[in-house]
This record gives C-alpha cells, sequence and structure tokens, in this order.
C-alpha cells in the first residue's frame, strides 16, 4: 500500500484517488500513512477522493463526505453536519470509583454500565446541564463527552434513506 501510494505521487497529480489507501496496514503504519497523507493534500493543495469503508480514514482525512448507496447520493456536505443531522444525542462515558446507586435514566438514556463506568445518550442540547448535575451530585473519577461512533452515524444514514422508501 505504501509503495502504491509513493508511485501514485510521481507526477504531483492534482487529483488523487485512494481506494481503502489503509486496509491491510497495522494500526502504527495506518497513522502514519492518513498523516502523510493529511499533510501532502495541505502542502500541495491536491484535491483527494477516498472511497473507503473504513472510518478511521474518513474522520481523520475527510472534511467533505458524500454517502453514495446503490448509485443514489445520500448526502454531501461537511462530515461534522451530518453527525449532528443524524445523531441528536452526544455520549457521555462517566467513570465512577465503585458501583454508585443512581437514578441515571432521569440523565439520559443508558447505553451501558458496569465496574463503575456508565455511558449515557444525552441530547445534544442538555449536554452541559447532565454534565453539570453528574459532577455536582456524585463522585466522579472521569467524565467524557463524544460525538456518536462515525460507524453509527453512517449506519442512520443508511436506515434513514430505506425508511423514505
Amino acid at each position: 500500500m505504501k509503495c502504491e501510494l509513493a508511485a501514485s505521487l510521481l507526477h504531483r497529480p492534482s487529483v488523487l484517488f485512494l481506494v481503502e489507501p489503509t486496509i491491510g496496514l497495522d494500526v502504527n503504519t495506518q497513522e502514519k500513512v492518513r498523516q502523510f497523507i493529511f499533510n501532502y493534500n495541505r502542502e500541495h493543495k491536491t484535491t483527494i477522493l477516498l472511497t473507503s469503508h473504513y472510518m478511521g480514514d474518513v474522520t481523520a482525512l475527510c472534511d467533505r463526505v458524500m454517502i453514495i448507496n446503490h448509485g443514489k447520493l445520500l448526502y454531501d456536505g461537511e462530515l461534522q453536519v451530518l453527525s449532528k443531522k443524524l445523531t441528536p444525542y452526544k455520549l457521555l462515558e462517566v467513570r465512577l470509583p465503585s458501583v454508585a446507586l443512581g437514578r441515571w435514566e432521569s440523565y439520559g438514556e443508558v447505553v451501558s454500565y458496569s465496574d463503575g463506568k456508565l455511558t449515557l445518550r444525552v441530547a445534544r442540547d442538555r449536554v452541559p446541564h447532565v454534565s453539570s448535575e453528574l459532577l455536582a451530585n456524585y463522585e466522579i473519577n472521569d467524565l467524557n463527552i463524544q460525538e456518536p461512533p462515525m460507524e453509527e452515524v453512517i449506519t442512520l444514514a443508511f436506515q434513514e434513506e430505506s425508511n423514505d422508501h
């Protein structure tokens, strides 16, 4: 994969087509290849068209995405806008010092809870309030607020399209 990438850059193309550029590479090499592609794009102003099922590549390299299903364009726009449109929630991961009793459902949808790790799905507009309430009412070791995984967002895009039929 690295040799193919190097060969494709020999003539400094203005448009670079990449298909699954990190497939079959170990985790460290994947990150190095992504960083190289990112830097190459910034330095040479090369347009890069990436086709991939691997969301690690997509989230690391793409600002704009197009989702195509059976030849039909489902989405064309910014990656973050897609996430906000399809997932009106964020995930709050809360690490508690021990099994703490609480009415977690009052804060959001409980995704999982075991061994002192609680994951809640919380409406985006409620995240600041819920976070401060949890910190005020419980002994919290760690609180992590994150976007839903891109795989989940893409799955929702395909489900939304199939529901339209």
